[in-house]
């Protein structure tokens, strides 16, 4: 039997650099939710490690059922079925009349099928040997085996592992490049070892290249994925026959290459790849595909282009060597995280034992300070230029049927996967979900006119790489989740945002106003008079709550509801902005300042609390998941302590009756929202609530009535279950808002601080207006700040410190230091 002794130092075998952010796993994984992730935006892994039998469980992040004419063959089907601006009316005029039934008949028409789904794509796996026994074979069985772990550098975006395989010391590496496009595994032995190299996929294989010099796999992608929760689907994935492609040309097909360089013997044969004699090994794999040429505005090219395109690209990144390649991608981690840091009670630099230290110590600070920076890594591994932008599993999927197609939810999901991006200076992550926008809006725009006779372009409740842009529900999904016209709207907004923390007038005027504007337009079309002159939205839904009707029964169809209002007076308001920074005179403004003037204002009910719906309706379930009628607070600025007082006691009362949290993006919001109303020891509660040890089942899927709360899966995702990464990210995001707040005009320094965080810094941190903020606190108060202009003229701000404020202006790349006393005041400011 093989010998497994205790590993070694975690830091045994690993570049020692005590400045950087590492997580340390003491064992292989045994399943994919203790697997390590990596990713270059386009190639995503989960590393599973070990000795005789390593796995890679691979994402190709443009691997997608479905094909690029699927959003429009479906808008045509719903429009043969009958729905469209007559219908819309008899929707409207039954909801006047009060036969919710009926409207609710005539509503479900609208329905399409289903976006499609993000796949899992291919698995490498790696068997060695230290060499041949007595017998001939290969066989670890009776060799002594020592494995030292697995550590994860954040900083650095690398997997490293150490392990002793009988006389041979073994250190591996793996990432995945940006700048070659590739992924990377690096191992050195010091003795001569024999590996197997194998590779497998999920999806229907088309063919094999077998060569050592060209080895690789090519697989067939559906054209038709459904939702798992779609279980009457006769057929979950439609193939084409093979050799076959669509009406207009397009072959779903994905590819993988393979290419090795080594001091070792490389043969093929049977599908697998042995090296023979090696101490070192450089594997690096490149895809592409047929969705991805799309995406990138590219022509359908054929499977030998394509397949060679990706053996070159492999090719050229072997050539290189490792230590190249490596150098190469650690520079690129530094740059795209933009230099911002975290840390939380003074845990920024070491190695952190996940399970023990992490998972299971009594910490908060540290597990602040891991999540912070783990859902930043999280969101520059999963959303890069050149690819799609971040799913609801960011690019790491295992699952054939992922739960809820692992697509784009964007009532909140997709939104809160990018709340950390401008804030915590992951800036250059944000253009794949300006792409995606950019998509949605050009489908959107045929669903708009042909469903609503509107102007502009409309998105619902999910959409997918090609852009879907209708409502999702085959005619059977509840209109609370399925029909809801304002997602587009809330897409919309980090278009606004993108600008509003770089100040990039060019990016204003040639990729956002127009975008921008499209929303406005449907926006200025969904409004219709309603009594009095004001102006209502309805159908209107609150995603994904139900109310009870006058008879009892659960309802989802109103008008006005506050989360519709909200969103859309902000983007008429923001559009606003937009014209005035681009010194344009459109004809849409008045439109604009019109319908501004005539908009419901928030609602309270009658315990004080803000409204969700139009009525003063009653909740079914007041503790849902969904915090819709708080979206005016965060992530919009609608609703501020010091600007709306009583609103914001209306909305810290709807937080009240909601209750703790849920599941992870329930918590992270919940977290947020309590840190705009400056109470960070709710917020910090929260946290402590939602970072805990997941013990439970993660196969089966928890009930969405809040009676299962989530937590972190060992590899810290964040789970209900299911897992989904909006957690992870939104933890980021949420952490940054306890630290640092900019809206309105002001930079609010530590306006939510939790008293168990006594100490830490931030470096980098992004405010909106164009700024970078360092600031340093100790014993709860801060101790230094300072902050530079960004932008390439005088830049103007307001910094508050415990409601004390003070206006500073900087000239253009200008970094001014701020003194700031024990007490929080600012007589100190080296501008006073």
């Amino acid at each position: 039997m093989a010998t497994v002794s205790t590993p070694p130092n975690p830091s045994s075998g690993l570049e020692a650099d005590g400045s950087h952010l590492r997580l340390f796993w003491s064992r292989p994984a045994e399943t994919w939710e203790e697997a390590i992730p990596i990713g270059n935006g386009r190639l995503a892994a989960m590393v599973f490690g070990g000795v005789s039998d390593a796995r890679w469980q691979i994402n190709d992040a443009t691997v997608w059922s479905g094909d690029p004419a699927g959003p429009a063959r479906e808008l045509a089907a719903v429009r043969e079925a009958g729905a469209g601006p007559e219908r819309l009316a008899q929707v409207r005029a039954a909801i006047d009349a009060g036969d919710l039934r009926e409207a609710e008949r005539l509503l479900l028409t609208f329905e399409g099928r289903y976006s499609q789904e993000f796949l899992p794509f291919i698995d490498l796996g790696m068997r060695i040997a230290a060499g041949t026994d007595d017998a001939g074979t290969d066989d670890t069985s009776t060799v002594d085996v020592s494995y030292g772990g697995r550590t994860l550098d954040l900083d650095h975006a690398v997997v490293e592992e150490s392990f002793r395989l009988g006389g041979a010391l073994v250190h591996r590496r793996s990432w995945s490049s940006f700048p070659a496009g590739v992924l990377c595994i690096d191992l050195d032995s010091t003795e001569a070892i024999d590996l197997e190299l194998s590779l497998d996929s999920p999806l229907r294989i088309a063919r094999r290249f077998e060569n050592s010099g060209g080895w690789g796999i090519e697989v067939d992608v559906p054209v038709d994925g459904a939702p798992i929760h779609e279980d009457a689907v006769d057929e979950p994935h439609v193939y084409l026959p093979p050799g076959a492609v669509t009406a207009e040309g397009y072959d779903p097909v994905a590819v993988a290459r393979v290419a090795v360089s080594s001091d070792g013997r490389v043969t093929a044969r049977g599908g697998i790849l042995s090296i023979d004699g090696a101490t070192r090994l450089l594997v690096v794999i490149a895809s592409d595909t047929q969705a991805g040429s799309w995406w990138n505005g590219g022509g359908f090219d054929a499977r030998d282009g394509l397949a060679d395109r990706a053996m070159e690209r492999a090719r050229r990144a072997v050539e290189r060597g490792a230590e190249a390649l490596l150098e190469e991608h650690r520079l690129d981690a530094e740059k795209v995280r933009g230099g911002t840091r975290l840390d939380i009670g003074g845990h920024r630099c070491g190695t952190w034992d996940v399970e023990s230290e992490v998972l299971g110590g009594a910490n908060d600070a540290l597990t602040a300070t891991v999540l912070a920076e783990f859902g930043r890594y999280l969101l520059a591994s999963s959303s890069r230029d050149g690819s799609p932008p971040a799913n609801l599993q960011g690019q790491w999927n295992s699952s054939i049927r992922p739960p809820w197609s692992s697509n784009y939810t964007i009532n909140i999901n997709t939104q809160m996967n990018y709340w950390p991006a401008e804030v915590t200076g992951l800036t250059e992550c944000v253009r794949p979900l300006i792409d995606l926008i950019r998509t949605v809006a050009g489908r959107g725009e045929a669903v708009a006119r042909e469903l609503y006779g509107a102007r502009g372009w409309v998105a619902h409740h999910n959409t997918d790489m090609w852009g879907w842009a209708l409502p999702v529900g085959m005619g059977h999904g509840n209109p609370s989740w399925a029909i809801w016209m304002v997602g587009g709207t809330w897409l919309a907004h980090h278009l606004w945002d993108h600008y509003d923390f770089t100040r990039d007038l060019d990016y204003l005027a040639g990729t956002a106003w127009p975008l921008l504007r499209g929303a406005a337009e449907f926006g200025l079309d969904w409004f219709i008079d309603g009594p009095g002159g004001q102006l209502r939205t309805i159908p209107s839904t609150s995603p994904e709550n139900l109310f009870r009707g006058a008879d009892g029964h659960p309802e989802s169809l109103g008008e006005s509801s506050a989360m519709d209002i909200a969103f859309l007076r902000s983007l008429f308001e923001r559009c606003l902005l937009s014209l005035a920074a681009l010194e344009l005179d459109d004809p849409i403004a008045e439109q604009l300042r019109s319908a501004l003037d005539r908009m419901p204002q928030p609602l309270l009910s009658s315990d004080g609390r803000i409204r969700e719906w139009g009525g003063d309706e009653t909740e079914v379930d007041p503790q849902h998941r969904h915090l819709s009628a708080a979206v005016a607070l965060f992530p919009l600025d609608l609703i501020t302590p010091e600007g709306t007082p009583k609103l914001a006691e209306a909305a810290g009362r709807y937080l009240d009756a909601r209750g703790p949290g849920a599941m992870g993006w329930s918590w992270a919001w919940k977290m947020a929202l309590r840190a705009r109303l400056g109470d960070g020891e709710a917020a910090g509660e929260l946290f402590i609530e939602a970072t805990h040890a997941f013990e439970r089942d993660t196969s089966r899927n928890a009930p969405l009535d809040g009676s299962e709360w989530g937590g972190l899966l060992p590899n810290l995702f964040s789970t209900h279950p299911p897992f989904q990464i909006d957690g992870n990210m939104g933890f980021s995001a949420a952490i940054a808002e306890m630290i640092l707040q900019s809206h309105a005009g002001r930079v609010h320094l530590l306006p939510a601080l939790p008293h168990g965080w006594r100490s830490g810094s931030a470096i980098g941190l992004r405010a909106r207006g164009g700024f970078s903020v360092d600031l340093n606190w100790a014993d709860g108060r801060l101790a230094s700040a300072a902050i530079t202009n960004l932008r390439p003229n005088v830049a103007r701000t307001t910094i508050v410190v415990n409601g004390i404020e003070s206006d500073i202006e900087l000239s253009a790349g200008e970094t001014r230091s701020l003194s700031v006393l024990v007490d929080a005041s600012l007589p100190g400011m080296d501008d006073q």
